[in-house]
């Protein structure tokens, strides 16, 4: 049974093909060979244009292909993981509107946060988990009050993922998972979000076909069939944002059990049967993979920073220039831990919703002119994105999220020492590292969803730890006084903010 997993992120889009019998990959590749850019026309704003996904969507597919390893016409199933949040919205000719505005964009905090007010803070998060705040519903919003035309135009708005997936199938459908990534979701009533939809305006024919996570999405053109060279009618039967996704990939599918990823964004997810929410909307909660909507509940919380990945490219095209990212790590870790008393606010992509969605910018602070080199702003910046990890873990544990391990996979900053050492010693949590990414983790949700699985936790029967990275208790207090002088700079920062 081969398995055909498609990860739509910010900066690439990768593919793997899967043995799902053995959970082995047996071939993957990616592109671009460049990071994709975000366009950011006005301050605050993201955007991508979807016709670009597909393109590099069809070049992975194409070189996973080229490999020889396999026959994509054995292909049988297909799962898209994809970055959350973003809205894509097609006429009735399926053609792309306007760019998407995509997760990290900010324009819409102001109508979600007078949404919240509106609809009521209490009603807004016993029901939707969360504030209106700068989600898919908000940012839909915004293009009905600023550009009517275009609103005017819609046939269909969907998620990055449901986007891919009309582009293989013709199809254009969603899910419960999607829907409350988006705040279109009343996790009571278990439907599309009445409150939500009536306070904005929408009508219900806006939204694609609501169908299972896990089952049969539409079915691969005989025109994209022959362009990629899969076999007609192969069906798309999985879909799920990259987090939820990163998630099912690691085997996190029950309460208690959490998994972590540090791409372009940072985030911790933990998994709950409990339908709760933070009080302030600063992490979110929203329906795992395998939520039921009238059996069990599996809740993912999500915590996310917006600019972990994304800060250390920048620091790679603007300070290391030349350096590649393991020579990066290499320089860091020859500076000592604290960097010289250097340290980075990692906030500079867009609103962060662990500070209320404000928009703080990324800064260096206590930098030396004649003490730090490379090397230390290397460092300082590995340092920040693990220490404003450890800012939202700790409101996680307000709300009774305390992990012992955290699962995630050997890729992106995770492949750095430095940072790793730095995120389990200053959180004190052990991180469990595994040979699995989310083009692997969506072939497998396709198994899943294609029924080649008795039950979830069969696909992952062969996943491979490659190592775990324990707290050195030697370094807990060094780590706890560096981190303790990073809040109070964040600290210091956050009151320079208007409220």
């Amino acid at each position: 049974m081969l398995l055909l997993g498609i990860d739509l992120g910010t900066s690439s889009i990768k593919a793997s093909v899967v043995d799902g019998s053995t959970g082995k990959l047996i071939a993957s590749a990616q592109y671009p060979d460049t990071e994709n850019t975000i366009s950011s026309p006005k301050e605050g704003w993201a955007e991508q244009d979807p016709e670009m996904w597909w393109d590099c969507v069809q070049q992975a597919i194409q070189r996973c292909n080229s490999s020889g390893k396999y026959n994509p016409k054995d292909i049988q199933a297909i799962g898209i993981a994809y970055q959350m949040h973003g809205l894509v919205m097609v006429d009735r000719d399926l053609r792309v509107l306007r760019p998407s505005i995509i997760w990290c964009d900010s324009r819409a905090v102001a109508i979600g946060n007078k949404a919240f007010q509106q609809i009521g803070e209490e009603k807004s998060l016993k029901h939707l988990l969360n504030s209106p705040g700068n989600f898919t519903a908000s940012k839909l919003a915004w293009v009905k009050e600023n550009e009517p035309k275009v609103y005017g135009s819609v046939y269909k708005i969907m998620l990055p993922g449901d986007y891919i997936a009309m582009k293989l199938t013709g199809a254009i459908t969603t899910s419960n998972s999607a829907l409350s990534e988006g705040i279109f979701w009343d996790f009571q009533t278990n439907a599309v979000s009445e409150d939500v939809m009536k306070y904005y305006g929408f009508p219900a024919a806006i939204l694609p076909e609501i169908r299972p996570l896990f089952s049969n999405h539409g079915e691969v053109k005989s025109s994209i069939a022959d362009l990629l060279g899969l076999k007609a009618g192969v069906p798309v039967t999985y879909k799920a944002g990259d987090q939820p996704n990163n998630a099912l990939s690691l085997n996190v599918l029950e309460p208690g059990e959490v998994a972590a990823t540090a791409g372009t964004s940072g985030v911790v997810y933990s998994v709950s049967d409990q339908i709760s929410y933070d009080p302030l909307s600063r992490v979110n909660t929203f329906a795992h993979v395998n939520h039921e909507l009238n059996g069990q509940n599996r809740l993912g919380t999500l915590l996310c920073i917006n600019g972990t990945g994304i800060l250390n490219r920048w620091v790679r095209d603007n300070v290391a220039s030349g350096l590649s990212y393991q020579q990066m790590n290499q320089a860091a870790s020859e500076v000592a831990a604290g960097a010289n008393g250097l340290r980075v606010l990692p906030f500079g992509n867009g609103a962060e919703r662990v500070l209320s969605n404000k928009t703080l910018g990324a800064s260096f602070s206590k930098l030396d002119l004649n003490l730090h080199s490379k090397g230390h702003i290397i460092r300082a910046a590995q340092e920040g994105i693990a220490f404003s990890l450890k800012y939202g873990m700790d409101i996680m544990a307000e709300n009774g999220t305390k992990p012992t391990v955290i699962r995630a996979g050997k890729s992106n900053m995770f492949l750095s020492d430095v940072f790793s050492q730095t995120m389990v010693n200053v959180t004190g949590v052990a991180v469990e590292l595994y040979d699995t990414d989310g083009s692997k983790g969506a072939a497998l949700g396709a198994g899943i969803g294609n029924n080649g699985f008795s039950t979830p936790k069969e696909a992952f029967a062969n996943m491979e730890k490659t190592g775990i990275i324990e707290p050195d208790h030697r370094l807990a207090g060094q780590y706890k006084e560096i981190y303790q002088d990073w809040e109070n700079v964040l600290s210091n920062r956050l009151k320079e903010i208007p409220a």
